[in-house]
């Protein structure tokens, strides 16, 4: 079963200063952070925040072939966390045909904010998410999810590159 997500911020990992998109359950309390690239947050950043840029930048030239396309963005779903690696996967229409793409989640999260369509999280993502940490882990995880789950508004404030 998929959890349909929203993206609830960004922020710097203290330990490593990598940048983590935080996501959130639409209907509840569960939050799951990704840790993404400097250049695939900043993608991200841009357009939570509005910004516009002279030239399009890469999620905008998909979204833009896309819609000269016909081709209509319905979801995008995390899918698999493997590995510590997470996987996701852009579902397009075009004519009727359903077409899914393999994307990283970073990639598949801007292109959902371009074209504003949902985005979901498979249910085992989360429990993998739990187990993959090792048992020396376990504390610092947790005590991350909940730090994750306590933080306010205020707290994420804007995403600075």
């Amino acid at each position: 079963m998929e959890v349909e997500m929203t993206i609830r911020g960004l922020m710097l990992d203290p330990t490593s200063n990598m940048p983590i998109v935080i996501l959130k359950d639409v209907g509840g309390e569960t939050v799951l952070p990704i840790w993404v690239g400097v250049y695939e947050a900043n993608a991200i950043a841009l357009e939570m925040e509005k910004v516009s840029t002279p030239r399009p930048m890469t999620h905008d030239l998909i979204k833009n072939v896309l819609m000269g396309l016909e081709t209509k963005v319905h979801k995008v779903v995390v899918t698999e966390l493997r590995e510590d690696t997470f996987y996701a996967v852009i579902w397009l229409e075009r004519g009727g045909e359903v077409i899914s793409i393999d994307s990283r989640p970073s990639d598949a999260l801007a292109l959902a904010l371009r074209v504003d369509c949902p985005i979901y999280v498979d249910e085992l993502v989360f429990k993998a998410s739990k187990l993959a940490a090792s048992a020396s882990d376990r504390l610092t995880s947790e005590d991350l999810r909940k730090y994750l789950e306590g933080l306010s508004d205020d707290d994420l404030g804007k995403y600075k590159m």
